[in-house]
Order: C-alpha cells, then sequence, then structure tokens
C-alpha cells in the first residue's frame, strides 16, 4: 500500500467496515504523513491528523481550533446542505455559545448524576442477558441486544415514551448509516437530510408538549431552558434532542457489539474477564478505544499553524482521526491486541478537551453493568458466524455479530 492509497481510508465509507485494510492504512499514514493532506474530487481538502499527540494537542487548543464551519467529513455536497441548515448541535458549537449549552445538561451527566441511574442501568443490563436466554443460545448481539439496551437508557432519561424506542432506532441508523446501502433510507445514500428532518420534526412536537406540561425528565430541562435570559429557541432544543438520542446510544451500542467481537477472535480474553469482575471496567474501556464509534471530527484554524512540521494555513481544515490515534504505538503497547486488562489506557474515544462528549460516565456504566451480567450468566460463548460492519465516514461499528452461547 502507498502513501496515497493509505490516505484514501479517510474518504471511503468502505474502510472503516474493514478493520485490517484501515488499521493498517492508519499505520503507514502514521510513520511516514502523520499529518497528510488528503486532496479527494468529491471533498474538500483537508490534513488526516493520525497521531494521538497531535490529536490531543489541537483538540485542547479550542481557542484556535474551531468546530464551525466543517464539524464532520462529509462530501462537498453536505457541506453546501449543511451551510443552509439553520440548526445547530453541540456539535456544531464553539465557545462562548459552546459553554453555555453544554451546561444546560452537564449535571445530569456528571458521575453523581450518572450514578442515580446505576439500579435502573443494571435492571435494563439484566433484561436484555435474559433476552439472550430466551432466545435459545444464538442471536445477533449487536441486533438483539445492544442496539436496544442503551437506548432505552438514554430515551428513558429524555422521557420519551417506549412505543416510540423502535423508531428512534431506525431514524438513528438512517442518519449514521446513510452511506451504508443496507441502512440508508430505502437504500438511497442521499436520504440522511429526511432522517435528520424526521428528527426534528418528532422532536419539534416533544418541544411543545414539555413547555406545556414539564417533567421531572432531560427532555423537559432541555426544553425550557434559559440561554442567557432567553428560552432556548425550537432549533437549537431540538438539535440538543437529535445529539442525545442518536449520539447518546448508538456509539455505546458499537462499542460493546465490537468489543465482545473482539474478545471471541481472542478466547482468552473472555476468558479473563469470566474469571475476573475486577477487570470489567477495564474492558469497557479496552472495547470503546478498540471500536472508536465516533470516527472523526474536524476543526478549522483561524490562524496559520504548524503541526508537526506541517505549515496549516489559516481556514484549513483538519480531520481528528480517533481510531488511529487510539492505535498508536507510541501510547499504547501492543495497540493492536486487544487486552481486557490494559491500564492505563489512554484513548481519546471520546474525544478530549473542551467538546470531550457528554456521556462518557453514562457509557461507562452502562457498558459496564451489560459485561458484568455477561461474565457472571454466560458458561460459553463463540461467534456463530461473520460480523459484519457498517460503512460509515462519521459515527459507526457492528451491524451483526452472531453468537452462539450457552447460560449458566
Amino acid at each position: 500500500m502507498d502513501i496515497a492509497a493509505a490516505a484514501s481510508v479517510f474518504t471511503d465509507p468502505r474502510a472503516y467496515a474493514d478493520d485490517a485494510r484501515f488499521h493498517a492504512a492508519a499505520a503507514l499514514l502514521r510513520r511516514e504523513s502523520p499529518v497528510h493532506l488528503v486532496e479527494h474530487e468529491k471533498f474538500h481538502p483537508f490534513y488526516a491528523i493520525t497521531k494521538h499527540e497531535d490529536v490531543m494537542s489541537i483538540s485542547r487548543a479550542s481557542d484556535i481550533w474551531l468546530n464551525a464551519p466543517r464539524p464532520a467529513l462529509g462530501p462537498k455536497s453536505k457541506d453546501a446542505d449543511r451551510e443552509n441548515i439553520p440548526i445547530r448541535s453541540l456539535v456544531q458549537m464553539d465557545d462562548p455559545d459552546h459553554t453555555v449549552y453544554r451546561h444546560v445538561s452537564a449535571d445530569w451527566f456528571k458521575p453523581a448524576g450518572v450514578r442515580r441511574l446505576r439500579d435502573r442501568i443494571a435492571a435494563l443490563a439484566k433484561r436484555y442477558v435474559d433476552h439472550m436466554a430466551d432466545l435459545g443460545g444464538e442471536c445477533d448481539f449487536f441486533v438483539d441486544v445492544t442496539s436496544h439496551y442503551p437506548l432505552y437508557v438514554i430515551l428513558s432519561l429524555l422521557g420519551l415514551p417506549e412505543e416510540d424506542f423502535p423508531r428512534m432506532l431506525k431514524l438513528t441508523q438512517e442518519l449514521f448509516g446513510a452511506d451504508d446501502e443496507e441502512l440508508a433510507r430505502d437504500g438511497d445514500k442521499h436520504a440522511q437530510m429526511a432522517a435528520l428532518i424526521d428528527f426534528f420534526n418528532y422532536f419539534q412536537a416533544l418541544i411543545a408538549e414539555r413547555r406545556k406540561k414539564p417533567t421531572d425528565d432531560l427532555g423537559s430541562v432541555i426544553a425550557n431552558a434559559m440561554i442567557r435570559d432567553v428560552q432556548i429557541g425550537e432549533l437549537e432544543a431540538a438539535g440538543y434532542y437529535t445529539l442525545i438520542a442518536t449520539a447518546g446510544h448508538d456509539t455505546t451500542s458499537a462499542a460493546l457489539a465490537g468489543g465482545l467481537h473482539a474478545m471471541l477472535e481472542n478466547p482468552e480474553q473472555w476468558q479473563r474477564l469470566a474469571a475476573d469482575p475486577s477487570l470489567v471496567p477495564t474492558a469497557v474501556d479496552e472495547a470503546i478505544r478498540w471500536v472508536s464509534p465516533v470516527k472523526q471530527f474536524m476543526r478549522t484554524t483561524t490562524e496559520d499553524t504548524v503541526v508537526r512540521g506541517v505549515p496549516i494555513a489559516a481556514g484549513e481544515s483538519v480531520l481528528l482521526s480517533y481510531p488511529s490515534a487510539n492505535r498508536d504505538e507510541d501510547v499504547f503497547d501492543n495497540p493492536n491486541t486487544f487486552d481486557v486488562g490494559r491500564s492505563p489506557n489512554r484513548h481519546v474515544a471520546f474525544g478530549f478537551g473542551a467538546h470531550y462528549c457528554l456521556g462518557t460516565h453514562l457509557a461507562r456504566l452502562e457498558g459496564q453493568a451489560l459485561y458484568a451480567e455477561l461474565r457472571s450468566r454466560v458458561r460459553s460463548i463463540e461467534l456463530a458466524g461473520t460480523p459484519e460492519y457498517m460503512e460509515a465516514l462519521f459515527v459507526g461499528g457492528p451491524k451483526r455479530v452472531p453468537i452462539r452461547y450457552e447460560m449458566a
């Protein structure tokens, strides 16, 4: 593989569905061109940032490196669409707005807030392992278990009715799976905007309801939030809901299913976890590092700067490659080995700096509850087929993890 072929992985959704191809390419770039200019006819140019240190450094300098106007990589056509959408979530915001809007929900996702959910999350983890038992020893771990479990946690937090959960799951898959013909709406890779519009229409109705009759859920907090002494706008509230309702479950689902896939390909790691409950927290963090469900965010510099000797002019953009940073040989011992006991684990799958993921503590608690339930109740487990992964440029992970098992 040459450098040009390696750089093509960042513009090819199929690369993220092919773990070996992507990580071979990323390793080559880390060695030979860690800050690499990527030029492709369908994309505006950008520099791919592949080293852990550089991802952290750029993320830390949020006064220079901005999310706007290009928060995530997409083709030129989607960049143009984004400019015409009058809706912003935390992903599109920079300071001073970012800090103000982030504060609206921050207390719900701090450790103290998340601890209040411990019993509910443990009960849901048991519910889905019970579901595995009911399925008779064979299931699709992603489709039947992890695609639903974190979804129920986050949508319950927002206060959505359970009968709407399947619709939210489908819309999330259509939004994040827009580059995958199997997941895109009607197989149309250009239908992502339709899914986004459906989200906003749904949440605008929720905003009106929660403003009329507030309850004690996060949905009411967002709908009635005051931003600089003015009630949050409907478009900003709908953007807030959509971010939490999608990223708040899909990334965790992907990490947990991909982590189990890795353990079943390395059965000694599953045996270590099964034998030692103290490894549950490190196993969850390793699953998150391994899958890195958020593949990239973009940053645009406001001034001429230099990254690892490469000059980058004001107005130019970089892609922060989290999967590459999380396999950086300078940071992780044996980075291509899944290690349920890895410690320390300095992964950047939750981002870093001002835009560090709000749901970090919730994702870890969900993962620990499910893996703890699994390791205590599953007597034996193996793959029952070949797992398949999403074709995606932004957020992705498994779409099938078939397993065969015996319950204790």
